[in-house]
Protein backbone atom coordinates (compact mmCIF):
# COMPACT_ATOMS: atom_id res chain seq x y z
CA UNK A 1 0.00 0.00 0.00
CA UNK A 2 1.59 3.25 -1.15
CA UNK A 3 1.44 6.63 0.58
CA UNK A 4 0.57 9.31 -1.97
CA UNK A 5 0.27 13.06 -1.51
CA UNK A 6 -3.01 14.23 -3.06
CA UNK A 7 -4.78 17.55 -3.30
CA UNK A 8 -8.00 16.44 -1.59
CA UNK A 9 -6.48 14.77 1.48
CA UNK A 10 -3.36 14.83 3.63
CA UNK A 11 -2.30 11.35 2.55
CA UNK A 12 -3.86 8.75 0.22
CA UNK A 13 -3.43 5.23 1.68
CA UNK A 14 -6.02 3.50 -0.48
CA UNK A 15 -5.45 -0.09 -1.55
CA UNK A 16 -7.60 -2.89 -2.88
CA UNK A 17 -5.67 -5.62 -1.05
CA UNK A 18 -3.90 -4.01 1.93
CA UNK A 19 -4.98 -2.72 5.32
CA UNK A 20 -3.86 -0.14 7.82
CA UNK A 21 -2.38 -1.45 11.08
CA UNK A 22 -2.30 1.03 13.98
CA UNK A 23 -0.89 0.95 17.48
CA UNK A 24 -2.27 -1.70 19.82
CA UNK A 25 -1.73 -2.95 23.37
CA UNK A 26 -3.35 -3.73 26.72
CA UNK A 27 -5.29 -1.35 28.94
CA UNK A 28 -2.27 -1.13 31.25
CA UNK A 29 -0.01 -0.20 28.34
CA UNK A 30 -2.55 2.38 27.14
CA UNK A 31 -2.65 4.04 30.55
CA UNK A 32 1.13 4.30 30.48
CA UNK A 33 1.03 6.62 27.43
CA UNK A 34 2.44 9.96 28.54
CA UNK A 35 0.26 13.01 27.82
CA UNK A 36 -1.96 11.57 25.05
CA UNK A 37 -3.39 14.13 22.62
CA UNK A 38 -6.96 14.42 21.44
CA UNK A 39 -7.66 12.24 18.40
CA UNK A 40 -5.20 9.39 19.09
CA UNK A 41 -6.44 6.01 17.84
CA UNK A 42 -5.38 2.59 19.12
CA UNK A 43 -6.58 -1.01 19.44
CA UNK A 44 -7.09 -2.27 23.01
CA UNK A 45 -6.08 -5.95 23.20
CA UNK A 46 -7.60 -6.33 26.68
CA UNK A 47 -11.12 -5.36 25.63
CA UNK A 48 -10.70 -6.08 21.89
CA UNK A 49 -12.10 -2.65 21.00
CA UNK A 50 -10.90 0.31 18.96
CA UNK A 51 -10.42 3.41 21.12
CA UNK A 52 -9.99 7.13 20.57
CA UNK A 53 -8.64 9.72 23.00
CA UNK A 54 -11.29 12.41 23.12
CA UNK A 55 -12.58 15.32 25.18
CA UNK A 56 -16.08 14.16 26.04
CA UNK A 57 -18.12 16.80 27.93
CA UNK A 58 -14.91 18.53 28.99
CA UNK A 59 -13.26 15.40 30.44
CA UNK A 60 -10.35 13.99 28.38
CA UNK A 61 -10.13 10.20 28.25
CA UNK A 62 -10.15 7.06 26.14
CA UNK A 63 -13.49 6.08 24.60
CA UNK A 64 -14.38 2.87 22.75
CA UNK A 65 -15.53 3.42 19.18
CA UNK A 66 -18.95 2.10 18.29
CA UNK A 67 -18.48 -0.97 16.13
CA UNK A 68 -20.67 -2.23 13.33
CA UNK A 69 -20.73 -5.63 11.67
CA UNK A 70 -21.34 -8.97 13.33
CA UNK A 71 -21.61 -9.04 17.10
CA UNK A 72 -19.27 -11.18 19.16
CA UNK A 73 -20.59 -14.60 20.22
CA UNK A 74 -22.30 -14.65 23.59
CA UNK A 75 -19.79 -15.28 26.36
CA UNK A 76 -21.56 -18.13 28.16
CA UNK A 77 -19.79 -19.25 31.33
CA UNK A 78 -20.63 -22.36 33.34
CA UNK A 79 -19.41 -22.57 36.90
CA UNK A 80 -18.80 -24.80 39.89
CA UNK A 81 -18.31 -22.79 43.09
CA UNK A 82 -17.46 -24.84 46.20
CA UNK A 83 -16.72 -23.18 49.56
CA UNK A 84 -14.23 -24.25 52.20
CA UNK A 85 -15.20 -27.17 54.43
CA UNK A 86 -15.75 -26.91 58.18
CA UNK A 87 -13.10 -28.05 60.64
CA UNK A 88 -13.71 -31.02 62.93
CA UNK A 89 -13.76 -31.48 66.69
CA UNK A 90 -15.21 -34.74 68.04
CA UNK A 91 -17.89 -34.50 65.38
CA UNK A 92 -16.88 -34.30 61.71
CA UNK A 93 -16.84 -31.00 59.85
CA UNK A 94 -19.59 -30.03 57.42
CA UNK A 95 -18.88 -29.73 53.70
CA UNK A 96 -18.57 -26.36 52.01
CA UNK A 97 -21.52 -25.01 50.06
CA UNK A 98 -21.85 -26.29 46.48
CA UNK A 99 -23.36 -24.26 43.60
CA UNK A 100 -23.12 -25.13 39.94
CA UNK A 101 -24.66 -24.43 36.52
CA UNK A 102 -23.22 -27.53 34.89
CA UNK A 103 -25.48 -30.53 34.34
CA UNK A 104 -27.73 -31.74 37.13
CA UNK A 105 -26.98 -32.66 40.69
CA UNK A 106 -28.05 -36.11 41.88
CA UNK A 107 -29.34 -35.56 45.40
CA UNK A 108 -30.76 -38.47 47.38
CA UNK A 109 -31.42 -40.37 44.17
CA UNK A 110 -33.37 -37.59 42.40
CA UNK A 111 -32.31 -35.06 39.80
CA UNK A 112 -32.26 -31.49 41.03
CA UNK A 113 -32.19 -28.39 38.83
CA UNK A 114 -29.02 -26.35 38.96
CA UNK A 115 -28.24 -22.69 38.38
CA UNK A 116 -28.27 -20.97 35.01
CA UNK A 117 -25.24 -20.51 32.79
CA UNK A 118 -24.06 -16.89 33.12
CA UNK A 119 -23.99 -14.57 30.10
CA UNK A 120 -21.05 -12.23 30.72
CA UNK A 121 -19.24 -9.40 28.92
CA UNK A 122 -15.66 -9.08 27.77
CA UNK A 123 -13.65 -6.42 29.56
CA UNK A 124 -15.92 -6.31 32.64
CA UNK A 125 -14.41 -7.25 36.02
CA UNK A 126 -15.95 -10.15 37.94
CA UNK A 127 -15.06 -10.91 41.54
CA UNK A 128 -13.57 -14.27 42.48
CA UNK A 129 -12.71 -15.67 45.92
CA UNK A 130 -11.68 -19.22 46.78
CA UNK A 131 -12.86 -20.24 50.25
CA UNK A 132 -10.32 -21.09 52.92
CA UNK A 133 -10.26 -24.14 55.20
CA UNK A 134 -12.22 -24.17 58.46
CA UNK A 135 -10.02 -24.34 61.56
CA UNK A 136 -9.93 -27.46 63.76
CA UNK A 137 -11.37 -27.59 67.26
CA UNK A 138 -9.05 -28.16 70.17
CA UNK A 139 -10.91 -29.02 73.37
CA UNK A 140 -13.68 -30.97 75.03
CA UNK A 141 -16.33 -28.35 74.41
CA UNK A 142 -14.80 -26.76 71.33
CA UNK A 143 -16.35 -26.36 67.89
CA UNK A 144 -14.51 -26.57 64.59
CA UNK A 145 -14.20 -23.41 62.51
CA UNK A 146 -16.46 -22.40 59.63
CA UNK A 147 -15.00 -22.68 56.14
CA UNK A 148 -14.50 -19.57 54.00
CA UNK A 149 -17.08 -18.68 51.35
CA UNK A 150 -16.25 -19.01 47.65
CA UNK A 151 -17.48 -16.40 45.16
CA UNK A 152 -17.73 -15.96 41.40
CA UNK A 153 -19.59 -12.91 40.09
CA UNK A 154 -23.13 -13.10 41.57
CA UNK A 155 -22.66 -16.67 42.81
CA UNK A 156 -21.73 -17.23 46.47
CA UNK A 157 -21.29 -20.57 48.24
CA UNK A 158 -21.13 -20.40 52.04
CA UNK A 159 -18.53 -22.21 54.13
CA UNK A 160 -19.33 -25.49 55.91
CA UNK A 161 -19.98 -25.46 59.66
CA UNK A 162 -17.56 -26.98 62.14
CA UNK A 163 -18.07 -30.24 64.03
CA UNK A 164 -18.92 -30.04 67.74
CA UNK A 165 -17.78 -31.52 71.02
CA UNK A 166 -19.63 -31.70 74.33
CA UNK A 167 -19.93 -33.87 77.40
CA UNK A 168 -22.06 -36.46 75.61
CA UNK A 169 -20.53 -36.50 72.16
CA UNK A 170 -20.09 -34.43 69.02
CA UNK A 171 -22.67 -33.38 66.46
CA UNK A 172 -21.48 -33.23 62.86
CA UNK A 173 -21.20 -29.83 61.20
CA UNK A 174 -23.78 -28.87 58.59
CA UNK A 175 -22.93 -28.47 54.94
CA UNK A 176 -23.68 -24.87 54.00
CA UNK A 177 -27.22 -23.96 52.95
CA UNK A 178 -28.80 -20.66 51.89
CA UNK A 179 -29.21 -21.49 48.22
CA UNK A 180 -26.41 -24.04 48.10
CA UNK A 181 -26.70 -27.78 48.12
CA UNK A 182 -26.06 -29.00 51.65
CA UNK A 183 -27.42 -31.22 54.41
CA UNK A 184 -27.23 -31.25 58.20
CA UNK A 185 -24.58 -32.96 60.22
CA UNK A 186 -25.37 -36.17 62.08
CA UNK A 187 -26.91 -35.85 65.56
CA UNK A 188 -25.08 -37.36 68.48
CA UNK A 189 -27.11 -39.61 70.75
CA UNK A 190 -24.57 -42.16 71.84
CA UNK A 191 -21.40 -40.73 73.39
CA UNK A 192 -19.40 -40.44 70.15
CA UNK A 193 -18.87 -38.08 67.24
CA UNK A 194 -21.25 -38.01 64.29
CA UNK A 195 -20.39 -37.29 60.66
CA UNK A 196 -20.60 -33.88 59.02
CA UNK A 197 -23.21 -33.08 56.39
CA UNK A 198 -22.39 -33.39 52.69
CA UNK A 199 -23.75 -31.81 49.52
CA UNK A 200 -25.92 -34.86 48.78
CA UNK A 201 -26.66 -36.48 52.15
CA UNK A 202 -26.77 -35.71 55.85
CA UNK A 203 -24.13 -36.99 58.21
CA UNK A 204 -25.19 -40.25 59.84
CA UNK A 205 -26.82 -40.02 63.27
CA UNK A 206 -25.36 -42.04 66.13
CA UNK A 207 -26.88 -45.51 66.11
CA UNK A 208 -24.48 -47.49 68.30
CA UNK A 209 -23.13 -46.00 71.51
CA UNK A 210 -19.47 -44.87 71.42
CA UNK A 211 -19.24 -45.47 67.66
CA UNK A 212 -18.38 -42.62 65.28
CA UNK A 213 -20.52 -42.28 62.17
CA UNK A 214 -19.86 -41.46 58.52
CA UNK A 215 -19.95 -38.05 56.89
CA UNK A 216 -22.54 -37.27 54.23
CA UNK A 217 -21.71 -37.96 50.59
CA UNK A 218 -20.93 -35.08 48.23
CA UNK A 219 -21.98 -34.52 44.62
CA UNK A 220 -20.31 -35.51 41.35
CA UNK A 221 -19.69 -32.75 38.79
CA UNK A 222 -18.61 -33.19 35.16
CA UNK A 223 -17.54 -29.60 34.43
CA UNK A 224 -13.90 -30.69 34.06
CA UNK A 225 -14.49 -33.74 31.83
CA UNK A 226 -15.94 -34.60 28.43
CA UNK A 227 -17.67 -37.86 29.37
CA UNK A 228 -20.80 -37.58 31.49
CA UNK A 229 -20.67 -39.40 34.81
CA UNK A 230 -16.87 -39.46 35.07
CA UNK A 231 -16.22 -36.22 36.95
CA UNK A 232 -14.99 -36.10 40.55
CA UNK A 233 -17.09 -35.63 43.68
CA UNK A 234 -17.03 -32.48 45.79
CA UNK A 235 -18.30 -31.38 49.21
CA UNK A 236 -18.28 -34.54 51.32
CA UNK A 237 -18.76 -34.36 55.11
CA UNK A 238 -16.05 -35.37 57.58
CA UNK A 239 -16.28 -38.60 59.57
CA UNK A 240 -17.23 -38.54 63.26
CA UNK A 241 -14.70 -39.47 65.94
CA UNK A 242 -15.21 -42.49 68.17
CA UNK A 243 -14.94 -43.23 71.84
CA UNK A 244 -11.53 -44.83 72.41
CA UNK A 245 -11.55 -48.48 71.36
CA UNK A 246 -14.71 -48.30 69.23
CA UNK A 247 -15.38 -47.97 65.51
CA UNK A 248 -14.70 -44.63 63.87
CA UNK A 249 -16.47 -42.73 61.08
CA UNK A 250 -15.37 -42.35 57.44
CA UNK A 251 -15.45 -39.15 55.43
CA UNK A 252 -18.11 -38.78 52.75
CA UNK A 253 -17.15 -39.23 49.09
CA UNK A 254 -16.15 -35.77 47.90
CA UNK A 255 -13.12 -34.99 50.04
CA UNK A 256 -14.49 -35.59 53.54
CA UNK A 257 -11.72 -36.53 55.98
CA UNK A 258 -11.75 -39.83 57.87
CA UNK A 259 -11.85 -39.71 61.67
CA UNK A 260 -8.94 -41.08 63.72
CA UNK A 261 -8.44 -44.73 64.57
CA UNK A 262 -6.84 -45.41 67.94
CA UNK A 263 -6.35 -49.15 67.53
CA UNK A 264 -4.56 -51.24 64.92
CA UNK A 265 -3.96 -49.77 62.41
CA UNK A 266 -3.53 -46.45 64.28
CA UNK A 267 -4.22 -43.30 62.26
CA UNK A 268 -4.76 -39.61 62.91
CA UNK A 269 -7.82 -37.66 61.75
CA UNK A 270 -7.66 -36.54 58.13
CA UNK A 271 -8.29 -33.00 57.02
CA UNK A 272 -10.81 -32.46 54.26
CA UNK A 273 -9.20 -32.71 50.82
CA UNK A 274 -8.14 -29.32 49.50
CA UNK A 275 -10.11 -27.86 46.59
CA UNK A 276 -13.09 -30.13 47.27
CA UNK A 277 -14.71 -28.32 50.21
CA UNK A 278 -14.61 -31.56 52.24
CA UNK A 279 -15.18 -31.45 56.00
CA UNK A 280 -12.45 -32.43 58.46
CA UNK A 281 -12.37 -35.80 60.22
CA UNK A 282 -13.13 -35.99 63.95
CA UNK A 283 -10.86 -36.97 66.82
CA UNK A 284 -11.04 -39.97 69.14
CA UNK A 285 -12.26 -38.97 72.59
CA UNK A 286 -11.17 -40.46 75.92
CA UNK A 287 -11.00 -39.47 79.60
CA UNK A 288 -12.44 -36.02 79.03
CA UNK A 289 -10.12 -34.92 76.21
CA UNK A 290 -9.83 -35.15 72.46
CA UNK A 291 -7.24 -37.89 71.95
CA UNK A 292 -5.60 -36.34 68.90
CA UNK A 293 -5.78 -33.26 66.69
CA UNK A 294 -9.02 -33.02 64.64
CA UNK A 295 -8.83 -32.42 60.89
CA UNK A 296 -9.03 -29.08 59.14
CA UNK A 297 -11.68 -28.43 56.53
CA UNK A 298 -10.66 -28.70 52.89
CA UNK A 299 -10.21 -25.50 50.88
CA UNK A 300 -12.75 -24.57 48.23
CA UNK A 301 -12.48 -24.21 44.47
CA UNK A 302 -13.93 -22.12 41.61
CA UNK A 303 -14.10 -23.84 38.22
CA UNK A 304 -15.21 -22.00 35.05
CA UNK A 305 -15.98 -23.47 31.63
CA UNK A 306 -16.34 -21.22 28.57
CA UNK A 307 -15.72 -21.20 24.76
CA UNK A 308 -12.02 -21.40 23.93
CA UNK A 309 -12.12 -18.25 21.77
CA UNK A 310 -11.91 -16.40 25.09
CA UNK A 311 -9.26 -16.17 27.79
CA UNK A 312 -9.19 -15.00 31.42
CA UNK A 313 -7.03 -12.15 32.71
CA UNK A 314 -6.40 -12.10 36.49
CA UNK A 315 -6.10 -9.06 38.75
CA UNK A 316 -5.03 -10.09 42.24
CA UNK A 317 -6.65 -8.54 45.28
CA UNK A 318 -5.58 -9.14 48.85
CA UNK A 319 -3.26 -12.05 49.68
CA UNK A 320 -3.10 -14.87 48.73
CA UNK A 321 -2.38 -14.51 45.04
CA UNK A 322 -4.44 -16.38 42.47
CA UNK A 323 -3.42 -19.93 41.65
CA UNK A 324 -5.07 -21.47 38.61
CA UNK A 325 -4.67 -23.84 35.69
CA UNK A 326 -6.32 -24.34 32.30
CA UNK A 327 -7.42 -27.45 30.43
CA UNK A 328 -9.10 -27.91 27.05
CA UNK A 329 -12.28 -30.01 26.99
CA UNK A 330 -13.76 -30.23 23.49
CA UNK A 331 -14.23 -26.67 22.23
CA UNK A 332 -14.18 -25.22 25.76
CA UNK A 333 -11.51 -23.97 28.12
CA UNK A 334 -11.83 -25.08 31.75
CA UNK A 335 -10.11 -22.79 34.26
CA UNK A 336 -9.69 -24.21 37.77
CA UNK A 337 -8.91 -21.58 40.41
CA UNK A 338 -7.56 -23.21 43.57
CA UNK A 339 -6.60 -20.16 45.65
CA UNK A 340 -6.77 -16.40 45.71
CA UNK A 341 -9.07 -13.41 45.69
CA UNK A 342 -9.50 -10.50 43.29
CA UNK A 343 -11.14 -9.92 39.91
CA UNK A 344 -11.02 -11.53 36.50
CA UNK A 345 -11.88 -10.22 33.03
CA UNK A 346 -12.58 -12.13 29.84
CA UNK A 347 -11.12 -11.18 26.47
CA UNK A 348 -10.88 -12.77 23.04
CA UNK A 349 -7.91 -15.08 22.60
CA UNK A 350 -5.24 -13.31 20.49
Amino acid sequence: MALTKVSTAVVDMSSSTGALEIGKGTTTERDAISSPTIGLLRSNTTTNKMEVYTNNSGTPGWQALKEGGNALPVLAVDYLVVAGGGGAAWGGGGAGGYRTSYGTGNINGGLTAVGTTLSLSTGSPYGVTVGTAGARGSGRYDVGGIGGSSIFSSITSLGGLGGKSNSQGGDGGAAAGAGTYGFRGGINAGNAGSGGGGAAYSGTDIGVSNTGTDGGVGLRNDITVSVAGTGPFYAGGGGGGNRQGYTTGSGGNGGGGNASINYSPISSPQSGADNTGGGGGGSTYNNGVLWNTPGLGGTGVVILRYPNIYQINFTAGASPAFQSGNATVGTDTVTTIIAGSGTITFSLTP
